[in-house]
């Protein structure tokens, strides 16, 4: 019985320190350190840049006086998020491969942007149908061009 009750306590220590690891910015499973947006911000210097995209962290220090844009847009957006930056120039699959390089951890879960769940709301009240947006300007168009032929069959007999 001491046995089991040994093997339990044993369960609660595992579970203690994968949260205290956890806490300390490392998860167990992956070895993936993760960083919060307070420890990124401080650098922000030409000598200790990091960056943030698409949740994960960055140390482009030793890229700065390489990269082909120059050092100064990236030391704008040193210390901060700049994935919509990074997406905005349109980088090269080769940029984004060498990206990986420089990756150092994630960013840590509580400071993740949340995905905003776009609501897709399917209605046919209110809300004219896609047959309608074409059959309108459809029946216009002939009406149009019978009353055109009318108009110039009336002209040529007159």
């Amino acid at each position: 019985m001491s046995e089991v009750n040994d093997k339990h306590m044993n369960t609660e220590d595992v579970a203690d320190s994968v949260t205290s690891v956890e806490e300390n910015g490392e998860t167990l499973e992956s070895g993936v350190k993760c960083y919060t947006l307070e420890e990124i911000s401080a650098h922000n210097m030409n000598n200790d840049t990091w960056l943030i995209i698409h949740d994960k962290v960055y140390d482009i220090t030793s890229f700065l006086e390489e990269h082909p844009g120059g050092e100064e847009v990236l030391l704008e957006q040193a210390g901060t998020d700049a994935t919509e930056s990074f997406e905005d120039v349109g980088h090269s699959t080769d940029a984004r491969e060498m990206l990986q390089q420089y990756y150092i951890g994630d960013l840590h879960m509580d400071d993740r942007k949340k995905e905003t769940v776009k609501d897709v709301h399917i209605t046919n009240s209110g809300e004219p149908s896609s047959w309608t947006m074409w059959l309108i300007p459809a029946v216009a168009a002939v009406v149009a061009a019978l009353m055109y032929r009318y108009y110039m069959f009336e002209h040529k007999f007159s």
